[in-house]
This record gives structure tokens, sequence and C-alpha cells, in this order.
């Protein structure tokens, strides 16, 4: 006969149950049926992987079919096309494939770019962006940036275009010669592109202001800001030059009536103050308390004629400038992002933080993690890998904090209940 093996069954009611013995014939069955499930686990996971390798080719077939598109006789259709090439490369990582495709993609946004209207001009011009942004700095591209640089330059100086593609090229020249340009001089010339623009809204001297209507002015507003991305980039020397030059004058563009250029005067202001200290810790500026009460006024600001959330937005943001420009102060911020975080801690880092995110929105975070690139130029080092356990022990211990609190609240609200019962029982009583 075969050995028996015997199974204690739980204690119920203090008691011991029955003793149920088993053979090993069991055992052998209860082996198989442990086998079978490890078997079903393994066939689980491949099926998983030949998924997760669908869903990838699936993926790869729409971009190609976006890439296709983006030359269709339908502006509709290329439009479409546009922005599903954004869409991807804002929430993915796409290097290798669009490494083998790049100049396809460029010539159909420099052709998108020349015969389009509008909207897709603009679509054109961030797609750019992104481009360069997946490629990073490199040989690949400075390629593309080669191709589109004439075509972002004849469009935002030519005064008869579109004004809003106008606005695009200007925020997208300025990023892409931040990643890709490959020239200090070719750098200075593209700010002096944008200072032909935005010097156009300087109070004058006579303290008249200039006719600029508003998408003008925009306009000039996203060349001060673009301008203020590639100061970063800037040697010492020419820091100097730059501030010699437009320290006095930027100040004029405070009094302009609107809210996105006073803001972006003011926090070209700060990082110019913050980059010239950097240089000559001795820097002494002539306009220095004329232009802290200007700051201070515009930190206060309760006119009547602008509507509150201007004024909200402007206090808060001339609140930190009044300190960069006094104090040589920053109010610092931290970025999470998964198990990492980065801490914005100077005017520089803002406004390249700022510039990456305007065009990857939501998928900034994503961009920290795992983009080399961006990773790079914000000193995160290479992108940290982390296993699927670590990240299991990530959400359970959420989970866990989740249910702590949702349990803490029941009893909260129990408790309280309890105490209502009793003062209303008081009541009627």
């Amino acid at each position: 006969q075969g050995k028996m093996i015997y199974s204690v069954s739980d204690f119920a009611g203090g008691q011991q149950g029955t003793v149920q013995p088993f053979s090993d014939e069991d055992a052998s069955i209860e082996t198989l049926s442990h086998c079978s499930s490890l078997s079903e686990r393994t066939s689980a996971a491949e099926e998983a992987g030949e998924t997760e390798e669908m869903a990838q080719e699936d993926f790869q077939y729409k971009l190609k079919v976006y890439i296709d598109s983006t030359v269709d006789k339908s502006a509709k259709t290329r439009q479409g096309a546009l922005d599903g090439l954004k869409t991807a490369m804002a929430t993915k990582i796409l290097y290798e494939f669009i490494s083998e495709r790049r100049m396809t993609i460029t010539d159909s946004i420099e052709r998108c770019l020349k015969k389009g209207k509008g909207v897709e001009q603009c679509a054109a011009a961030s797609l750019a962006c992104l481009l360069c942004i997946q490629l990073g700095s490199g040989i690949e591209s400075e390629e593309v940036f080669k191709t589109l640089k004439p075509v972002f330059k004849t469009i935002l100086n030519d005064g008869a275009a579109n004004i809003q593609a106008r606005q695009a090229c200007a925020t997208s020249l300025g990023l892409c010669t931040l990643v890709a340009e490959d020239d200090i001089m070719d750098v200075y010339a593209t700010m002096e592109s944008f200072e032909s623009l935005f010097t156009h809204s300087y109070v004058r001297e006579d303290g008249s202001r200039p006719s600029v209507n508003p998408q003008t002015t925009q306009l000039h507003t996203n060349a001060l800001l673009s301008w203020a991305l590639l100061l970063t980039i800037c040697t010492g020397s020419h820091i100097r030059v730059i501030a010699q030059k437009h320290l006095s004058k930027l100040p004029r563009l405070l009094e302009n009536d609107n809210v996105n250029m006073r803001i972006a005067a003011g926090e070209t202001i700060a990082l110019l103050f913050e980059l010239i200290r950097d240089v000559d810790p001795e820097f002494d500026y002539d306009g220095w308390e004329p232009l802290c009460e200007k700051l201070n006024a515009l930190a206060t600001d309760c006119n009547k004629h602008r509507a509150k959330t201007d004024k909200r937005k402007q206090r808060s943001v001339f609140r930190d400038v009044l300190k960069a420009v006094e104090e040589g102060d920053f109010q610092s911020e931290t970025i999470r992002f998964g198990t990492e975080r980065m801490v914005i801690d100077s005017w520089v880092r803002k406004r390249t933080y700022d510039a990456f995110r305007e065009f990857v929105g939501s998928g900034m975070n994503y961009h920290l993690q795992a983009n080399e690139f961006i990773r790079d130029v914000f000193e995160l080092g290479p992108p940290m890998l982390i296993d699927s356990t670590a990240l299991k022990a990530m959400k359970s211990s959420r989970l866990e904090r989740h249910l702590y609190n949702a349990a803490a609240f029941k009893a909260r609200t129990k408790a309280r209940n309890k105490f209502r019962d009793k003062r209303v029982d008081v009541g009627e009583f």
C-alpha cells in the first residue's frame, strides 16, 4: 500500500476537526495541478508579450500612415496627420523609429510650412520642435534644423504672412535653436531677429506708446520669450553686451497693456539680472530704484480697469520678480516624476522647463524620466531603470495609504454621526 499522509483541518469552535487521510496518488494529482497552473501562467505571460508586440506594430503602422498623410491633397487630412504625430512624439520616446525617417518627416514639415495655411503651419512648427526634442542635440537634429531654419525666418519676418503662423514660428525657432544650432554666432543672429520684433513694443522715450494690435503683441511676446530662452546659453561676455544694451530698455515693456507681455518682460528682467550677477557679482544698475518701484507697483496692482484673473496672475509673478531684482532670490519649485524629483531653483531652469513643457505638455514628466536629451539638459543623469517589483511596491504602498485613509474617514464619519444622534436626543428630551 502507498504511504499515508495526513492533513489537519482548521480548528472550529475550539475543537479539532476530523483528520482526513490522503494517498501518494492524491499528492501526485496536486503536483500535476500545480504544474498545470504554472504552465498556464507562463503561456499567459507569453500571450501578454505577443499582445504588446502586436500593439507596438499597430502603433508604428499608424505612425507610418500619419507620415504618408502629411502630403495628402486634403488640408484636413494633413492637419489630422500632423496632430497625430505631435501627440505621439509628446507622449512616447520614438527615437529609433523617427531617426530612420527624420528627413521624410522634415520634408513634410517644410512643405506644410510653405504651402499650408495658418493652423496647418502652426501644427508643422510645433512638430518641428518635437522632432528635435526626440532626436536630441547632435548631427541628426542639426540636419533637420538646417532645412527648416530658413523657412522659419522667412515666415517670421514676413509682415504679410499669417499672424498665427508667425507667432508659432517665433516660439519654435527659439526652441529648435536651443536644441540644434551648432554655431553660437548663429544663435546671436537669431536673437537679433527676435529683437527686431519685440523692440517695436517698447514704450518710446517721450512716453508715447506704439500702436500695436493684440495679435502682433502676442507675436512680440513669443519673440521675447524665445530671446530669453537663448539668453540661457549665451557666453558671459555676450551677457554683458546684452545687459548694457537692453537692461535699461526692457522695463518699458512693463507698461504694456497686455498682461502676457508684462509678465514675459518681468520674467526676462529677472533672468537677465540672475545671469549678469553670475558673470559679475558686483554688477550695479543705475536705474535700479525706479525699476523696483515699477515692479512693486505691478506686484500690488489694484487697477480697476484690469480683469481680476489678470491682476491675480500678475501680482503673483511680480512678487517673485521683485525679490529676484532686490535680493537675487528665487522661489524654488519641486517637480516630481516617477520615483525622482527635480528642483526648479533658478530663472534659467524655469525658462528652460517652461519652453519644453509648452510642446510636450502633459508628457513632460514622462520625458523627464525617459528622454536622455532632456535629462541631460536638466543634469538628471542617465534614465533610471525601475523593475516591475519596485513599481508594484510603489503601487501597493499607495493602495495601502488609500485604504487606510478611506477607513479613517469612515470611522470619523461614524463617530460624528453618533455624536450628532446624541445631540438630537438631548434636544428632543
